[in-house]
This record gives structure tokens, sequence and C-alpha cells, in this order.
């Protein structure tokens, strides 16, 4: 995955419904509260290379080129979906893209205007916002309005998160992956040793207790990375403090002064300062990077990590055998409380200027079936935008036990907020300071607020 900004269970959207709405799934996600971009030029090439057969079916054929980013959710389910959409459509000719660089390689094109037909908007040098306002990217809100994936059925209404709207309720990117942040454990270890897994922050710090004594230390995070800890523990953190209320969130990555004065944040930033106090947070967090911790993790020199649901397929090669991970959204709730979700998502889209946009969105309209969305999930070891019961599939049970607590009507999510980028790295390095006992929490905030200050103005 990228290291800027990354990012579940198939089956969210009875919660999702309720709000608007990158280690290494997604580098960046652009939120709707952003500045409205202007409106860009949409325009479908005029040379379909299609043609309608006797039962009125479209008949795909000519050239058709996908670009994908290969991150932490690899490439098992991409060559999966092109294999069974090739067998679909045997006169149409496939290319693909793909690799941990593509992004950069492929830019030239993007710029000079000969992109591929189908791009996946993920890792570095791709971001959501930009390619629309550039008019990259190809306007579907006529069409996704009405189109039906394999089963005949309306896309629209099978998605988890609905897709961003820019310019006054224009679509032009779909979200296909969802993740969520969270605490991660082993399961095997707690077992072996007795240890209560963790449903809120009273059980959290006993079983920290239990850990620390037994000499393993409890929680570790990706200093190096702050946004991890902020998005894993302190959003949720924040959130319950709030009474579940996530506009908080909202005000603050508007860089509301006000969001930053909110009693709620001074509440979540003093549980990291108790964890802190009570020793549970790994001395080399302040400077370790993602990799590093999620290593020392596996090795069970700590017992916790903040991350997003695609750490275990990042880190498949290093896992140990026996290795089980638990997952939970959050941990900073009371006893009895919500868990807080909070989530980030990866979108496609088709470029504006696509030499096949008809074979583009056959594609989409298949990778967005039932059966694809579940595959998804076994594959990437992440979960897909689709609503489905994934519990009998072969998805690992760390994405079924984040399905659980998505689904269910009590849990809060929180969708991706886009912060004013001074505001987020004057967090960050309060956040490392807060956490070396280098400042207060008052001080995080005045920090931050001076920040948000500024650049309302």
């Amino acid at each position: 995955m990228s290291m800027k900004k990354k990012f579940a269970a198939l089956g969210i959207a009875a919660i999702l419904a309720t709000v608007s709405l990158t280690g290494c799934g997604s580098k960046k996600e652009e939120a709707s509260n952003s500045p409205a971009p202007s409106k860009p030029a949409a325009t479908e090439s005029a040379s379909a290379p299609a043609s309608e057969t006797t039962d009125n079916a479209v008949k795909l054929s000519g050239d058709f080129e996908i670009q994908y980013f290969v991150g932490g959710y690899g490439d098992k389910w991409w060559k999966q979906v092109i294999a069974d959409f090739k067998a679909a459509n045997p006169d149409l000719n496939i290319k693909e893209s793909a690799g941990p660089k593509i992004n950069e390689q492929m830019k030239p094109r993007w710029i000079g205007g000969t992109p591929p037909d189908f791009v996946y908007i993920d890792g570095p040098e791709l971001f959501n916002r930009q390619m629309v306002e550039d008019g990259q990217l190809l306007d579907l809100t006529d069409w996704i309005s009405t189109a039906t994936n394999a089963d005949g059925e309306k896309i629209i209404d099978l998605m988890a998160q609905a897709p961003q709207q820019y310019d006054g309720g224009k679509i032009y990117d779909i979200p296909l992956v969802l993740n969520a942040w969270g605490i991660f454990w082993d399961k095997k270890l707690f077992a072996d040793k007795g240890w209560e897994e963790p449903k809120d922050w009273a059980s959290f710090l006993a079983t920290s207790e239990k850990v620390k004594a037994d000499g393993i230390t409890p929680f570790i995070h990706t200093g190096k990375y702050p946004y991890y800890i902020l998005r894993s523990l302190l959003y949720p953190a924040v959130v319950s403090a709030n009474n579940n209320d996530i506009n908080i969130i909202k005000d603050m990555s508007e860089s509301k002064v006000e969001a930053f004065n909110n009693p709620a944040l001074l509440a979540g930033l003093n549980q990291i300062v108790e964890l802190r106090d009570k020793g549970f947070i790994d001395k080399a967090s302040v400077q370790i990077n993602h990799t590093d911790s999620q290593m020392l993790f596996l090795q069970h020199k700590d017992a916790f990590i903040p991350n997003g649901l695609w750490l275990p397929n990042e880190m498949s090669k290093d896992v140990p055998a026996g290795f089980d991970f638990g997952f939970i959204p959050s941990v900073t709730q009371a006893a009895g409380g919500k868990v807080i979700a909070n989530t980030s998502t990866a979108t496609v889209g088709i470029a504006a200027k696509a030499k096949n946009p008809e074979a583009a969105k056959a594609f989409l309209a298949f990778m967005f079936s039932k059966a694809q969305a579940s595959q998804f999930a076994e594959l990437s070891g992440a979960p897909s935008n689709i609503k489905g019961d994934i519990s009998s599939s072969n998805a690992p049970n760390f994405v079924k036990d984040a399905a659980k607590f998505l689904t269910d009507s009590n849990t809060v999510v929180i969708p991706f907020f886009a912060f004013n980028q001074d505001v987020e790295n004057a967090m960050y390095d309060a956040t490392v300071a807060l956490t070396i006992s280098k400042i207060t929490p008052e001080e995080w905030i005045k920090r931050v607020s001076d920040v948000a200050k500024k650049v309302s103005k």
C-alpha cells in the first residue's frame, strides 16, 4: 500500500446509508466536504467497438485496457475477475496495465490524453477529486442510476457506500473497496494466554495490564505515520465522547476552530495519555514505520496494533503459522457503548477519453455482482462495497469479524473526511509529541487549533 492515506465487510449498507458519505489499501480518499470542482468535460468515444447480437445483448470486441494498482490488496482478485470477464467476452482483447508503480508509469498517458479505458483509483499519484477536476473521468451519473450487474440487480441499490457526488450531484467514480480502521490482535495468542479479547475501553485496559505483566508490550503504532493511531483510536474516541455524533470529525476536517475546543476531543486525547502513562505504548512507536511496527506485532513483541483491514494481506508473507487475526473497529467506547467504525474506500472509474467505454461499463457492471464481491473478500482479504452475507464464504475470519460489527445496527460509522493538509500535519506532529510526554492534551489542542484558525481565515 502507498504510504499516503490508506484504507469491512460486505453488507454494511444499512449502516452507511445513514451517513453521507495507505500501510496500503488506498493512499488517499477525497471527501465530499472539499470545495466543489468545476464541471469536467466527459466525452465518450464515438467509435464504440460493440455490436448488437440477435438477442439484443451487446457483443463486446476490440481492445480494452485496465489500469490497476497492486498494493496491500494484491492482484489475485484482479487476475480472476479479468479472466472471468474475458471468458464471458471472448472477442474482447484485454490488456492489463498493473503493478505497484503503475500509476506513476501511466501518468504521462493521462496527461497526454491517451489513458486506459478503466482505472482503479488507489495508490500513489491518483487522486479522485483531482481527476474529476481535470476532466479525466467519464460522467457516470445517468449510467449508474439504471445500470444492472450480471445478476440483473441495480448496482446502485447494492452498494454499501454510495458514490461520492461532485459538482451538484455528478458521479464520476464508484466505490469498489470498503475498509475500516481498528485494533488487531492474535486470537490464538490470547486464547493460549487466557486473555480477554477487548470489547470496550475497560476490557482493553484490563487485558493490557495482563499483557504487560506477561512481559509483552500491549500497544504499538507507527509514529512515522501518525494517522494510524488517529484514525483507529483518536477519532473513534472523540465520536464516543461526543455522544456518538460524527459531525465533530467533519467539523474538524473543515478546520472549524470550535470543533477543536470541544470537550470530546480533550476526552479522546486523554485516553491516549492513559495508555501512555500506564506504560502500554511501545517506545519504538515514536519513529517506526508501518511495516516495522507490523512485524513487531506479528512477532508478539506487542499485543495490539491500530491498523486497517489490509494489514493481514499486506504482511501475508510474514504471518507466522497459526496466527489468527482478531479485529474490532474501536476499543475506546465505554462498557455497553456503541462501536465506532472509521471507514475508508477505494474507487474505480472510466476515462473520459476511453477508446472502449462500452467495455469499461460492462466490466464495471460485471465486477459488482454478489459472486465477485464474495470472491473479492476471499482473494484480497478485504471487503467489497457490495451488500451480502459472507459468513459462509472462504473470506478470512477477520473480514467476517469486521462484517459482524459493520452490519450491527448499533455501530456508528465515520465516513472519510479530508482534512486541510496543514491542519493534518499539525495533528500528526502533536500526536507523536503527546505519546512521548512532550506535550499535554491541552497543548495538543492549542497547537492544532492555532493552525486551524490560520487556514480558516
